[in-house]
């Protein structure tokens, strides 16, 4: 399996519900670095797994959605503690409906998993991959 990842960041505001959160239950911030992983078993006739340019394009324009917002005012977020692993499932299907709709290209056709890696720390990730 070929991979390639690109990487880029994006800040956010947020807050929990539930006691087991503790002091997360706080507005705080977070300032994501965000790895996509796009993979695919053979490289296309140009010897790519995709075009790093409008992959990393495309990347950044879906978190330029979140960037500098409050999660917690985001109304289809309305009801849901926007953890890390539940943000990296929705920056996935944002790529992924992105690639279907041929915005990362021809050679993007070819993709058939990604992962999306939120590192919310130097010490702690989370993630989510899935077949495309």
């Amino acid at each position: 399996m070929y991979r390639l990842c690109v990487r880029d960041h994006f800040m956010i505001a947020h807050s929990f519900k539930g006691e087991i959160f503790g002091p997360a239950q706080r507005t705080h911030g977070a300032t994501y670095v965000v790895d996509v992983v796009f993979q695919r078993p053979e490289l296309d006739q140009d010897g790519l797994v995709i075009d790093i340019g409008l992959a990393s394009e495309t990347v950044k324009e879906v978190l330029a959605d979140y960037n500098y917002r409050n999660l917690d005012e985001v109304s289809e977020f309305t009801g849901q503690n926007t953890t890390t692993e539940f943000m990296a499932k929705v920056i996935f299907d944002q790529l992924a409906a992105a690639i279907k709709a041929g915005r990362m290209g021809e050679t993007a056709k070819g993709l058939t998993q990604m992962e999306i890696k939120l590192h919310e720390s130097h010490v702690a990730w989370a993630s989510y991959e899935g077949a495309l």
